[in-house]
């Protein structure tokens, strides 16, 4: 019986930011952890170190930077809206002020619609045309 309760009481935290859904996989979560991306009171941190209730993480991912309060210990993957139950997210405001900025002058690089190259049936007219002026 022991190892079980053993078992629920050490999580590692990148085993923590893949179950709360911050990276898509576990290896993500283990190299960022190592590059740095991970820190706890300013710290780097690594992969295997425990996570405890409480504690306060600053990650970095690929779409923004976090500030995550530890709410409860999660051991699997699940859905979004029970995720968010386990962490708390106390980001800076300026930072989610950084991110909608960035989102609304984000451009897609579609080019916008009659604008650009001829469609086929435009170059046929186009032909015709000048095929007309001859």
């Amino acid at each position: 019986m022991s190892s079980n309760t053993e078992k629920t009481e050490k999580l590692r935290i990148d085993k923590y930011l893949w179950s709360i859904r911050l990276f898509k996989t576990r290896s993500m979560a283990a190299t960022a952890c190592d590059s740095g991306k991970v820190k706890f009171n300013g710290d780097q941190v690594k992969a295997s170190r425990q996570v405890h209730v409480g504690d306060e993480y600053e990650v970095k991912t690929e779409a923004r930077r976090w500030k995550v309060k530890v709410a409860g210990l999660l051991h699997n993957r699940v859905a979004h809206s029970e995720a968010i139950k386990y962490y708390i997210d106390i980001t800076p405001a300026e930072e989610l002020e950084r991110l909608q900025f960035q989102a609304s002058s984000f451009h897609t690089g579609k080019r916008l619609s009659k604008i650009g190259r001829p469609t086929k049936k435009d170059r046929r007219e186009l032909d015709g045309f000048m095929d007309e002026e001859e």
